[in-house]
């Protein structure tokens, strides 16, 4: 995969979801805030949502006005609130059409999708946002995390078997 300033570029996105889940463990994410403060965080924490075919994925419903970006190429942003006050971050991955995504789940010092959406201060505006030429917020590489462990996803007990007993979501220990 080519790197551009150590820059994820959009062919990291565009593979498998469940290798990109694992691999984002331990890359950097960067976020230039509005006031141009510029913050590093190290990703400890993701969960691979697989396409159409994952009854936990949003795309699972088929393509509404809010899953459309998760139907477009890897390497974009998909944003969406819950309890009308987190802002939750994920990848696109995969291929055009894939309706795939990996949700970020933690960040080094802040647990939890909700808590890391306020730190980033995310919004709606970020919805769709281009990893590759950003200019407030994409991913660097790093050194590979060694010890990841593998645990079922959180509070998807909707979609039934097989899919809560899948081992994506991704822990560094």
């Amino acid at each position: 995969m080519e790197l551009k300033n150590d820059r994820l570029l959009a062919d990291f996105f565009r593979r498998d979801t469940v290798l990109v889940a694992r691999e984002l463990i331990g890359k950097t994410l960067t976020r230039v805030f509005d006031d141009g403060t510029m913050r590093r965080y190290v990703i400890t924490e993701t969960e691979a949502y697989c396409g159409q075919s994952d009854l936990a994925c949003h795309t699972s419903k088929g393509r509404t006005k809010r899953t459309q970006v998760m139907f477009e190429a890897g390497g974009l942003v998909y944003v969406y609130l819950i309890y009308g006050q987190y802002w939750l971050l994920n990848f696109v991955t995969e291929q055009e059409g894939s309706g795939s995504a990996v949700l970020i789940r933690g960040l080094k010092g802040h647990d939890g999708p909700g808590k890391l959406g306020r730190e980033l201060k995310l919004n709606k505006s970020f919805y769709g946002e281009n990893l590759e030429s950003s200019t407030r917020i994409w991913l660097e590489n790093a050194n590979p995390v060694n010890q990841i462990s593998e645990h079922p996803r959180v509070g998807i007990h909707y979609a039934g078997e097989p899919w809560i007993s899948k081992l994506w979501l991704y822990k560094a220990d």
